[in-house]
């Protein structure tokens, strides 16, 4: 199993300058057994490698570019505002419209400030959190990932699990020591961490829809629980929507559950495929960051113009063409023929899917958590993933990852992947 002659050649040469010869482990395709390829060119639903073989993507740069890649508007934005500087370390007009874009679509959020990533944006309402409450204890769930924060890298997802660690070297115990890690779903064990630490936690963060572990969903009434355990105990929610944000509807995940937290982390499409995150919840807890308050935070690169123009862009893109609705439906679609195929094969599996988002398990029960993704037969994935790579189709390098369908992605473009999914399980 292996990518053209060119990718290998360069992938051996980036493992002599670059650790692991990628920039992200999830990238060095190890859960696949493999070696990457590396892109050349990539333009709408589909992406060209250095060998000059073409795919249908279902990434999407993890998800930033629900447009597709390469969008037109976006393009032409980015083009046009370099014109004017490319950086400026100064306030700048695009900084404000994206913050009022933002609090005018996310229900919880009266003010926010922008980061260059989502792990700046979590690390930052982790630090927020603490400030403001005066307490250090956070509850995460496992198999949550929020980036690369030390607090943080507990129990994570993503790229950790995948590799085999869900822990990192350099983590002082000190650190996670500060970190409660619960399994989710199971709200007896949160319930029983808020009674023996309520008055020393600072705050619940957890992904709005588990995307790091595949796609979980939370079963009825585990986000309220949260909602209400937090209130009761005076700490806060968090809710990180750097993936689920904009991608799902205006407000993410708090719309569709019709409540709001606390603080919330959001990134990847308020960027346009440029590095972007942001966090932003009410104004009392806001105000505590400096300037005004005595929680620092910064970054020099932060609202860079470039970023929020093109950030823009496609949210108004979004907006203007029903883009969330139209996602559903070529979900829907996807969900439905690839559901048809794989149960007519009698092949064990479940397809979790919201909106644009999707997960495909190679087990047929409820996936809870990271213990019930773990059950499922890796090397039926592995099968999957090289068929598939062969035949042009590209599905994340792992189990662990959610895949993305952009308002890109044509009906065709659907069904030549459901017919090639349908020719791979046919050789099993």
């Amino acid at each position: 199993m292996s990518v053209g002659p060119l990718s290998q050649k360069i992938f051996a040469r980036a493992k002599t300058l670059i650790p692991g010869g990628v920039n992200s482990p999830v990238r060095a395709f190890k859960n696949v057994d493999g070696d990457p390829f590396f892109v050349r060119r990539a333009k709408g639903s589909r992406i060209e490698d250095i060998d000059g073989k073409h795919y249908i993507d279902y990434i999407g740069s993890w998800g930033p570019n629900i447009l597709g890649h390469a969008p037109i508007p976006v393009t032409n934005a980015i083009h046009e505002a370099a014109k004017d500087g490319i950086s400026y370390g100064i306030p700048n007009l695009g900084e404000v419209e994206m913050a009022q874009k933002i609090i005018d679509w996310v229900p919880s959020v009266e003010k926010v400030r922008m980061t260059n990533s989502g792990t700046e944006a979590t690390m930052s309402c982790v630090r927020l959190a603490r400030g403001f409450t005066g307490r250090d204890k956070i509850i995460k769930f496992e198999g949550h990932y929020h980036g690369h924060v030390d607090s943080l890298l507990v129990s994570a997802g993503s790229g950790a699990l995948t590799l085999g660690e869900p822990d990192s070297a350099g983590v002082p115990k000190s650190f996670a020591a500060e970190t409660i890690t619960l399994p989710y779903n199971q709200p007896e064990k949160l319930e029983e961490a808020f009674a023996q630490y309520g008055e020393q936690i600072a705050a619940v963060i957890t992904e709005s829809y588990p995307a790091n572990a595949g796609l979980i969903f939370p079963r009825a009434g585990f986000l309220q629980l949260m909602r209400d355990l937090t209130r009761k105990h005076g700490a806060l929610l968090i809710f990180d929507e750097v993936m689920t944000g904009f991608r799902l509807a205006k407000g993410g995940v708090q719309e569709l559950e019709g409540f709001t937290a606390d603080l919330v982390a959001m990134g990847k499409v308020i960027g346009g495929g440029l590095p972007v995150g942001a966090f932003g919840g009410r104004a009392d807890i806001m105000d505590h960051l400096a300037p005004v308050g005595p929680v620092y935070q910064a970054g020099t690169l932060s609202g860079n113009p470039l970023a929020m123009v093109a950030g823009l862009t496609q949210l108004r893109e979004l907006e203007h063409n029903n883009g969330f609705v139209h996602l559903d439906q070529l979900g829907a679609h996807f969900e439905q023929g690839l559901t048809s195929v794989l149960s007519a094969k009698g092949i064990p599996h479940r397809l979790n899917r919201v909106g644009s988002m999707f997960c495909l398990y190679f087990l047929d029960e409820e996936i809870v958590n990271v213990e019930t993704v773990q059950k499922q037969d890796f090397d039926v994935f592995k099968k999957l993933f090289w068929g598939c790579l062969e035949e042009g189709i590209y599905l994340a390098p792992s189990l662990y990852e959610t895949g993305f369908i952009s308002m890109a992605h044509s009906i065709e473009d659907l069904d030549e992947t459901i017919e090639v999914i349908e020719k791979v399980v046919s050789k099993w």
